[in-house]
Order: C-alpha cells, then sequence, then structure tokens
C-alpha cells in the first residue's frame, strides 16, 4: 500500500480535531463541564485519547473551542439564511437572536461556557473565536459603525452580559426581556430577526450539531475510520 499524502493527512487531522469539537460540545451540554473527563471526549469522538492533548493544551481550551465552532457556526448560518440580505439592522437582529437562542435553547452548555471564561485561566483564544469575532466585527460595521475597535467589544459585552443574565440560576431574565433592550440599544424594529413568537428557520433547538462540525472528506480521502479511529493513531 502506497504511503498516504500530505493533502489526506491534513484532512484526517481536521476531521480528528472536528469529531473533538463535536463531542465535547455534545458532552458538555448533556452532562456539564466537571462531569466531562476528556477520555470521555476522545471515546464519543472514537478517537485515541492522546489524540486530546496532541491538539488542545486541556479540557478548558477544548471546549472553550468547541462552544467558539458552535458559537460562529450559529452565527454564519443565522446571518446567511435566505433571504440573503446586506442589511445592517436585519443583520444585526439575526446576531442578536442567534446568540440569544443559543442561551435558551442551550443552557447547560452556554452556563458551563460562561462559568469557564470567569476561571483563572479565563479567555482561551483560538482560531474559533477569531472567526467569531469577524462575524461580529462585520456586523457592527454594516451596522454603519464609525469605530468598529470601540464598538465590536461593546456588542461583545452586552451580548455577554445578557446571555450571563438569561443563564443565572434562580433569577435567570426572559429572553425577550433581554432582546427588548438590545433591539432599543441598536434602534432595531421588533419585527426584524426572529422574534420569539415567531419559529426560528429549521426549529428551535436541533439535537444534531454535525453541520456545525463538518467532517466532509477531501477528494482522494478515505471515509471517516471506524469507533476505533486507528488511522489517525499514525502520526
Amino acid at each position: 500500500m502506497s504511503p498516504r499524502s500530505a493533502s489526506v493527512n491534513e484532512e484526517l487531522r481536521r476531521r480528528s480535531k472536528e469529531r473533538l469539537l463535536q463531542a465535547a460540545v455534545e458532552l458538555v451540554g448533556e452532562r456539564g463541564y466537571d462531569a466531562t473527563t476528556l477520555g470521555d471526549i476522545a471515546d464519543r469522538a472514537g478517537s485515541a485519547r492522546g489524540l486530546v492533548s496532541y491538539y488542545f493544551p486541556g479540557k478548558r481550551h477544548l471546549v472553550q473551542s468547541a462552544v467558539h465552532r458552535l458559537m460562529h457556526r450559529t452565527l454564519e448560518e443565522a446571518l446567511e439564511r435566505e433571504p440573503r440580505t446586506p442589511e445592517g439592522p436585519e443583520r444585526m437582529a439575526r446576531a442578536i437572536d442567534a446568540i440569544l437562542g443559543l442561551a435558551r435553547d442551550r443552557p447547560v452548555l452556554m452556563r458551563q461556557h460562561m462559568a469557564g471564561l470567569l476561571q483563572a485561566e479565563g479567555f482561551v483564544p483560538c482560531p474559533e473565536q477569531r472567526r467569531l469575532a469577524e462575524l461580529l466585527r462585520d456586523t457592527v460595521a454594516r451596522h454603519g459603525s464609525r469605530d468598529v475597535d470601540n464598538d465590536y467589544p461593546m456588542l461583545r459585552a452586552l451580548l455577554m452580559g445578557a446571555v450571563f443574565a438569561a443563564l443565572v440560576p434562580g433569577v435567570p431574565m426572559p429572553v425577550p426581556a433581554l432582546r427588548a433592550e438590545l433591539f432599543e440599544r441598536y434602534r432595531l424594529d421588533w419585527e426584524l430577526g426572529v422574534p420569539p413568537e415567531t419559529e426560528a428557520p429549521g426549529g428551535t433547538c436541533d439535537t444534531d450539531l454535525s453541520r456545525f462540525f463538518a467532517t466532509g472528506a477531501a477528494p482522494g480521502c478515505p471515509p471517516p475510520a471506524g469507533p476505533t479511529d486507528q488511522s489517525d493513531q499514525s502520526k
């Protein structure tokens, strides 16, 4: 058997990371952060346990990367759904609804994510977070900002604060009230985006996350490996 090409090896590594990210989101959403081990994540992903530490410095880094992937893909999907539009107010409304929707539909996962940001290691920069930041910066720019460098951090802070407020145990604020406050700040009509009384395209809480963690093979790449994922252990 001839050796695999560099492009095939790279695709296999990419798919391994995708499966680990998806497994992390699923398990933390089901069990919580503390009850999820790196071994659990590797088992769910069908990967060798050593691969987790090969790709990620630790569990906190992996989970933050996974949640940021879910956030940026959710936001991207909301911004680009049909009918697609370049209009700033509609895109800002879609962005707000996408992030608040995650707090509403995935409370365990998002609560754990927010708690993780307050831990000693705090915010962990990663490629997934940078993609999320790019989408939010573009949203701010399209909304008409003349100072994106200041207005983007403010939008990020407001969204984080709204998610936190929606998830505080015992005294959560209702998402429609938080939406109303953000819409007023950005001077958005209530009918823009996905108002709470309407159903989001594709439903409100899709349990199948695979579209956010694509694992499609590149040309010439073999199909995904089975549960033992022996193909990845050859690195």
